[in-house]
C-alpha cells in the first residue's frame, strides 16, 4: 500500500475512460489553434501543452501584436481564455458533445478578436469524427480530470528531476495531445533514419519532424486498462534493447508496443513513487544509450 500521505492519486482507466477520450479532443481543439499561430519548432515542441498549478497551458500564444493563453482549469472546471490586453473569457468544461465545445471555443476567439481557422479532423485517432459534427463524445467528469491532472502534477515533477541530469538536448515536460500523453525526450545528437509514419491522419512530414532525430523517449500514457502505463522506447531501437535487464520490478518489455511498460498502479503503490519511477526512466534510458552507443559521458552530468 502507499503511504498514507501519498500525493499519488488512484486513476483507474475503467471509472474514466469515456471521460478521457473527450479531454484528447478538447485538448486537440485547443492544441490545434496554438499550433496555428507559432512557428514549427523541433519535434513541434511548439504545439505542446505543459502542466499549470491549475491545469494544462498552452503557454502564451502569439497574435500580431498582442498574445492570449489558453489554460485547462481542473481546480473550477473550464477553459480560460486571457489576452494580453486584459480581457477574459471562461468555457465551462462539463458533459456535453464536442461539437458544442468545439463551437464555444471559436465564438470566443472570435469574440475576443483572435480569429482562427484549425482543421477540424482529429489526429492519432483511428475512424476519428471532425470535431464541429462530433456529437458522440460528450462525457466529463471533473472529478476524474482533477485526479488525472493531478497525477500529472507528481509525474511533472519527476520528469523535470530525471531531465536536469541530462546536458544534451532534452525536450521539456509535455504533454502531447496527439496521443494524450506526458513525455520527456533526451537525443544523442545523431540523425535518425526517416520515421515511416502511419499515424491516422498525419501526414508523414509529422513523423519525419518528431523523429529526426535518435531518442530515448519516456512519458505516461492513461491507458489502455489498469490505471494506465508509464512507456520507454527508442527509436531507432537499437539492437539488444528490448532484452535490456530495467528496473522496477514491475516494469516489462511490450512486444506488440515495442515498448517498456511500468504500470502506474505499480508506482503509486511503491514506498518512494519518485524513486520507483525515476529508476524506470533511468535504466530505460541506459538500454537505449548503451545498446546505441550514445557517448554518456559527454551528455550526462
Amino acid at each position: 500500500m502507499p503511504p498514507p500521505d501519498s500525493a499519488w492519486p488512484r486513476i483507474p482507466v475503467a471509472d474514466w475512460s469515456a471521460t478521457r477520450d473527450t479531454l484528447q479532443l478538447m485538448t486537440q481543439v485547443v492544441g490545434k489553434i496554438r499550433m496555428a499561430h507559432t512557428p514549427v519548432m523541433s519535434h513541434w515542441w511548439n504545439v505542446v501543452l505543459h502542466v499549470s498549478s491549475r491545469g494544462l497551458t498552452t503557454g502564451l500564444i502569439p497574435y500580431g501584436s498582442r498574445g492570449f493563453t489558453m489554460e485547462f482549469d481542473f481546480i473550477e472546471p473550464r477553459l480560460v481564455v486571457t489576452t494580453t490586453t486584459g480581457e477574459s473569457r471562461s468555457i465551462p468544461l462539463r458533459e456535453r458533445p464536442i461539437a458544442d465545445f468545439y463551437r464555444d471555443v471559436m465564438a470566443t476567439l472570435d469574440d475576443l478578436d483572435l480569429r482562427t481557422d484549425i482543421w477540424t479532423m482529429p489526429v492519432e485517432i483511428p475512424d476519428a469524427i471532425p470535431f464541429d459534427v462530433d456529437h458522440e463524445h460528450s462525457a466529463y467528469d471533473a472529478d476524474a480530470a482533477h485526479r488525472f491532472w493531478l497525477a500529472l502534477v507528481q509525474m511533472n515533477r519527476v520528469f523535470d528531476e530525471f531531465r536536469s541530469r541530462y546536458v544534451g538536448k532534452v525536450s521539456p515536460s509535455h504533454f502531447f495531445w496527439g496521443a494524450c500523453d506526458l513525455a520527456v525526450t533526451r537525443f544523442s545528437g545523431r540523425p535518425a533514419p526517416k520515421h515511416p509514419g502511419g499515424a491516422p491522419n498525419c501526414g508523414p512530414h509529422v513523423m519525419w519532424e518528431a523523429y529526426s532525430h535518435e531518442v530515448s523517449s519516456a512519458g505516461y500514457w492513461p491507458g489502455p486498462d489498469g490505471e494506465g502505463s508509464f512507456y520507454s522506447y527508442a527509436y531507432p531501437e537499437p539492437d539488444g534493447f528490448r532484452s535490456a535487464r530495467v528496473g522496477p520490478d514491475a516494469a516489462s518489455f511490450d512486444e506488440s508496443l515495442g515498448e517498456f511498460l511500468l504500470p502506474y498502479t505499480a508506482v503509486r503503490e511503491a514506498a518512494d513513487p519518485d524513486a520507483a519511477l525515476l529508476e524506470f526512466l533511468e535504466s530505460t534510458y541506459v538500454a537505449a544509450a548503451d545498446a546505441g552507443g550514445w557517448d554518456r559521458s559527454a551528455l550526462e552530468r
